[in-house]
């Protein structure tokens, strides 16, 4: 038995959760479950990164101390993963003590890379970062996600020496010991080192942010939280010496945004090396979701509630469009219109009919009787690579293919027209070979819609056919 580790970003708390969170959640969750399906020994982390200047200016506007609003954000991601049916294995909060420890354990592992030094720059506060003088002249010393200006800070922080990585971190991409897909982030990876990484800046005067993890042995400055933050992935597993890190460590996948490659691709692996810990296998980058064809801000008013989706949509419906008609490779676009024609073209017409017609028939003309089922010629290859791949999105073309192809039968065969004949063996073999697809089907959906997959196997796998509660997929309509 292989084990198998995989683990999704950890969404910063000063913000609702977001249908990128929702989605990234999702993509992990299958690949989670199709290594369970697979026979793998699985652990599946995700979870919420709690510290940093943002969240403790934010909790002093709303009166509340930063761990209150911690506490209080942090739920709504857990519950936002508890609705779409994620299958995690761990939810590990920055804020644990376990992972505050074993942080200052690795801070004190690094500590050959790791020295003091005075910086100057400039800063946002809504980025939690510094930023380079070309990028204050080209947005006129505004940062355009924040509508803030940059500061000027001149600081004595520890740094970390990324620089001493440069060569190393771009070896491992371009041999693919450490694989980045798709390979348009490789590539735009590989842009970014092949000039050479700068030493990067890792904490913070503690009379700047309070908020943080104080650095062993220097009470005067906490750790940079986006450092801090990606030791998570570690630390969940109980590094240095809990079994879960002797087991599961490296990680086959790490799914994240495009908008935090920076630090998975580069900071985190040479953390790693710091460490003399093997890379994770494969980092899988996903896009943005706009919504209506632009982007989600406040200032547009346009932000959609993961949760208002769920409700109308159900769970299943929800991971259905996100995982299918969002291209895994790319950006993708939310409108209400899509997703309804979404669910009622392809889930309630398409797969919903299939069952319900396949049901019905066996329960009119075999009295529900299923009789003798044959093997159905499903060929799951390019489903596995599309998965192997991170291509949601065509692994999820490829059952459909199947759907449709099933319905095409149907109205090929009219085992309607041959129930008015004597000839009860065919009509057997027609309504046998649907039920048969149908099952191979929920197979391959099992990791995608587990609640569907579940009921189509409770339709049929008993050999007679048995009614479920409801609908196929329940939609709340307005």
């Amino acid at each position: 038995m292989k084990n198998f580790y995989v683990s999704t970003s950890i969404p910063y708390v000063n913000g609702e959760p977001h249908l990128g969170h929702a989605m990234e959640f999702v993509m992990a969750d299958v690949l989670a479950r199709k290594a369970r399906l697979d026979g793998h020994n699985v652990f599946f982390s995700t979870g919420t990164d709690e510290h940093g200047g943002k969240i403790a200016e934010k909790a002093s506007e709303m009166g509340i101390s930063s761990k209150q609003l911690a506490d209080n954000m942090s739920a709504k991601f857990h519950d936002l993963a508890k609705k779409l049916n994620i299958s995690n294995d761990i939810f590990i909060r920055t804020t644990d003590e376990s992972h505050e420890k074993a942080a200052s354990e690795i801070w004190n592992n690094l500590k050959d890379d790791i020295y003091k030094s005075e910086y100057e720059g400039w800063y946002c506060t809504g980025c939690e970062s510094f930023v380079s003088d070309e990028e204050v002249k080209a947005n006129n010393g505004t940062c355009p996600d924040h509508d803030r200006k940059y500061e000027k800070l001149k600081e004595e922080n520890y740094f970390f020496k990324l620089s001493k990585y440069t060569e190393a971190i771009q070896d491992a991409i371009e041999k693919s010991h450490f694989e980045v897909i798709p390979s348009a982030k490789r590539n735009e990876v590989l842009n970014v080192i092949k000039d050479g990484l700068d030493d990067i800046s890792i904490s913070r005067p503690k009379d700047k942010i309070e908020w943080g993890i104080a650095v062993p042995g220097d009470d005067s400055q906490v750790m940079y939280v986006w450092f801090e933050a990606l030791m998570n992935y570690i630390t969940g597993l109980g590094y240095p010496n809990g079994q879960n890190f002797e087991d599961f460590w490296p990680a086959n996948v790490q799914v994240i945004g495009k908008d935090i490659i920076r630090f998975h691709a580069a900071i985190w692996p040479a953390m790693l090396m710091g460490l003399n810990l093997p890379l994770p296998e494969k980092l899988y980058v996903h896009g943005f979701i706009n919504v209506d064809g632009q982007k989600m801000s406040k200032s547009l008013g346009n932000r959609v509630d993961p949760f208002e989706v769920i409700e109308k949509y159900g769970t299943d419906g929800f991971r259905y469009f996100f995982l299918k008609h969002i291209p895994s490779y790319n950006d993708g676009d939310f409108s209400w219109d899509a997703i309804e024609a979404a669910y009622n073209s392809e889930l309630a017409n398409e797969l919903g009919n299939a069952v319900s017609r396949t049901a019905a028939m066996i329960s009119r003309y075999q009295d529900g009787e299923i009789g003798n089922l044959p093997s159905p010629d499903i060929n799951p290859q390019k489903y596995n690579q599309d998965l192997e791949n991170c291509r949601f999105d065509r692994a999820l073309e490829e059952i459909w293919q199947h759907v449709r192809g099933l319905n095409q039968y149907i109205e090929q065969q009219q085992p309607w027209s041959v129930a008015k004949t004597d000839d009860k063996e065919k009509l057997q073999q027609i309504l046998a070979h649907q039920v048969a697809v149908l099952l191979e089907i929920a197979k391959l959906l099992e990791p995608f819609l587990p609640d569907t997959s579940a009921k189509i196997n409770q339709v049929f796998k008993s050999g007679k056919i048995q009614v479920i509660d409801g609908t196929l997929f329940p939609k709340k309509e307005d």
